[in-house]
Order: C-alpha cells, then structure tokens, then sequence
C-alpha cells in the first residue's frame, strides 16, 4: 500500500518566491479570462482585492453585463464621476457639460431611458417625471434630467415632442461615456447597439447617491411616483 505524500514545509508555508509565483500565475488566469469574454481591460472585472491594489468592492456595487465585460455598476453611497461629460441642444446649439457642472452643488433627480421616441419611454417613463416635476422639486429636487444613449439632436427633438419645456434637462450620452462610467450600458443587439439601463437616481449635493431605483421586469419601479415616494420620506 502506498503511503500518502506528507505535506513539505514548503507547501504549508510557501517562501516569498513561491506566493509571487502563484499571484503571477493568479494574474495570468484573471487576464485570460478578460479576453476570453472580451474585457477591454483588466480594471473592469472584479478581482480580488489583493489583485486589485485597491479597497474591497461596498456591498451596494454590482457587477452587470457591458460590452461584452463585467463593469462595476454604481451604487446608494457611491459618488458620481466629476468628469463624466453629457449634452445638451438649447437655443440652437450644442453645449457639453461634466457631471459635476450639472450636477454639483444640487440634490437632483436622474433617470435613464434606453431610447428616445421608444414606447415605454414615451409613454410612460418621461411623460411621468414631466407631469411630476413641481411635486419633485417641492419635495427637494433641484434638478431633474433624463439621460439617454442619443444624440442632441434627437433628445431635442423629443423634448419637444414631449412639450418637456424647462421641467427636465434632456441630456444626451452621445457615445455611452456616462452610462458606462457608472456600469449601466448594456448591449441590445443590432436593432439598437449600445444603449443605457432603465433606472432612476437620487443625487445629494456632493454628487453622492442617496437612492438607485431599477428594473427587474416591465416599467414601475423608476417611475417618478417611485422617486417621489424616496423624496417624501
């Protein structure tokens, strides 16, 4: 009968050499994992924190499906990027702002749709937040802005097919910037490309996120009754 191998000292207590040997090989695993499923980088997917050189994940972020790779999605306590950049198209012209010009300074309402003159985002998610909008800004809100992955012409456009007026900022994410920043762009196929996730959030005035509403199934719970509710509380 054979006898089982004992366990070296080297093997219950790895020298120096051994434990870069095998973060080096973890490394190599993680980094061909990222192409395997199309990472564009190696800071998009969540390592573990020795890896990561950086702090655990907080228990509000979540990993979700962009482009193809695992993003850090944004959570309740988790600040918005300052550097971010959205537009807008008023009195003719286009004018692009960071988030922290937008955003800064106000306790504001943000929601997202995945397309303008889409049916459940015309009918039922901008319609809401417009009809809303003085109950909203009574009940705190000093900003309320939609946001989609369109361009400022088309978010004009609906704005005024919506009769929007100055009751909701229409900020476009012309190339998705925004939506992935805070790991909310999904992938929709050739009908529609590259679009935002439906949800809806409350920013306090240091940009810092007091609520994030989403969708699990069908429309509701990023409606304007839903954030009025938060407001209220």
């Amino acid at each position: 009968v054979k006898k089982a191998r004992p366990h070296s000292t080297l093997d219950s207590h790895p020298s120096p050499l051994q434990s870069m040997l095998r973060s080096s090989l973890s490394i190599a695993l993680v980094v061909g994992c990222a192409e395997a499923f199309g990472a564009s980088s190696i800071a998009t997917l969540s390592l573990p924190k020795a890896l990561r050189g950086g702090s655990a994940m907080s228990s509000t972020q979540r990993d979700v499906a962009g482009s193809g790779a695992l993003r850090m999605a944004i959570g309740v306590g988790d600040t918005l990027p300052s550097d971010a950049e959205l537009s807008i198209r008023e009195d003719g012209k286009i004018d692009t702002f960071s988030t922290e010009d937008l955003f800064k300074g106000k306790r504001s309402v943000i929601f997202a749709v995945p397309g303008a003159f889409t049916p459940t985002c015309s009918e039922q998610h901008l319609p809401g937040f417009v009809e809303k909008s003085e109950d909203l800004k009574k009940a705190g809100a000093e900003v309320i802005a939609c946001v989609s992955v369109n361009d400022p012409f088309v978010m004009r456009e609906w704005g005024l097919a919506q009769k929007v007026g100055d009751k909701v900022k229409m900020l476009a994410d012309g190339n998705g910037a925004f939506s992935t920043a805070i790991g909310q762009i999904v992938d929709k196929g050739a009908a529609m490309g590259k679009r935002s996730n439906r949800y809806a959030m409350v920013v306090d005035k240091d940009m810092k996120v007091e609520a994030l509403m989403l969708e699990k199934e069908g429309f509701g719970e990023t409606s304007a009754e839903k954030v009025l509710e938060f407001l209220k509380k």
